[in-house]
């Protein structure tokens, strides 16, 4: 897959608390924006600054019209008041000429948080994805975000369903594909509050090419390139690489035993550290980059 001209911006979550997947319970009391600092990040990203036209798409949610809301005003506190909401509920609406040419227009989507399985199960092969997709590869103006369901959803492996507490276990977290912004990645949100080291683990051991990468609430990446991760937010992104994994037990054992892997190779990163997908390299500061590729230049 080439290297994508757009950027996506992936939220850990906190604000979209609509469904708790792994209790099968929705909360309407607990809808809180922590991350207005990071909702900023997205307008000061997106072309147009204040101005810009941003979509917000809840079809992973299950309360929209409370979370659209939220949402209006959440961007509305930090200036940006041209944001639009779009309740598609099912394959049909996706289908809609008014929502074909939003997208069309627009410099910038949002999808909320949720259930990430209803993202791809509404949207997968549809023209109003691959209008998206499109952009987001080929248009450098171009801005894909997403937040709890809507991050999970960006890499082509996506997990859907898995309770933390018996993610040591083998098949208990389950993978299925994802919306495809980026490839090799696998994708978790809310990570250190809801204790999903373990699940994400399980799904990199079961797919070693993939990078996962743990959102922390009020915590998100910022992809350029397709390549370049930047972390924003308060609080910490956590790489799991499994390219170098020795020992893996888990395609022989029996489905409910503990699995095993050696040499999961972890990397923490806290605002403003950087990461390239592609080589996988950590790098403390993104100004490092910046600098080796100006180097670069000089020397051609």
């Amino acid at each position: 897959m080439p290297f994508a001209k757009g950027k996506l911006i992936a939220i850990g979550g906190a604000e979209d608390k609509g469904t708790d997947l792994e209790k099968g319970e929705v909360h309407r009391n607990n809808l809180n924006f922590f991350e207005l600092g990071i909702l900023r990040r997205i307008v000061e990203e997106s072309k147009d600054g204040a101005l810009s036209r941003i979509e917000v798409i809840t079809t992973a949610s299950m309360i929209p019209y409370e979370v659209g809301d939220n949402y209006l005003n959440a961007f509305g506190k930090i200036g940006c008041t041209n944001i639009g909401v779009m309740h598609i509920r099912n394959r049909a609406d996706a289908h809609q000429e008014e929502y074909l040419e939003r997208i069309r227009t627009c410099v910038a989507v949002m999808f909320t948080g949720g259930n990430q399985l209803r993202l791809t199960s509404t949207f997968g092969g549809t023209e109003f994805f691959q209008i998206i997709l499109s952009r987001y590869l080929t248009d450098p103006d171009f801005l894909v975000a997403g937040t709890s369901a809507g991050a999970m959803a960006v890499g082509n492996t996506m997990i859907y369903e898995g309770n933390a507490t018996r993610a040591h276990l083998k098949g208990e977290v389950k993978i299925t594909t994802g919306l495809g912004f980026m490839y090799n990645v696998i994708v978790d949100s809310h990570f250190e509050k809801r204790g999903r080291f373990g699940r994400l683990a399980q799904a990199v051991a079961t797919n070693p090419s993939c990078i996962g990468i743990g959102l922390g609430e009020d915590t998100g990446m910022l992809v350029t390139e397709g390549n370049r991760m930047e972390a924003i937010g308060s609080g910490c992104v956590i790489i799991i690489d499994g390219q170098d994994v020795g020992h893996s037990n888990i395609a022989d054992i029996p489905e409910g035993n503990p699995f095993s892997v050696e040499n999961l190779k972890v990397h923490f990163c806290e605002k403003g550290n950087g990461y390239l997908l592609k080589e996988r390299k950590f790098l403390p500061a993104m100004t490092e980059q910046v600098k080796s590729n100006n180097t670069a230049e000089v020397r051609r």
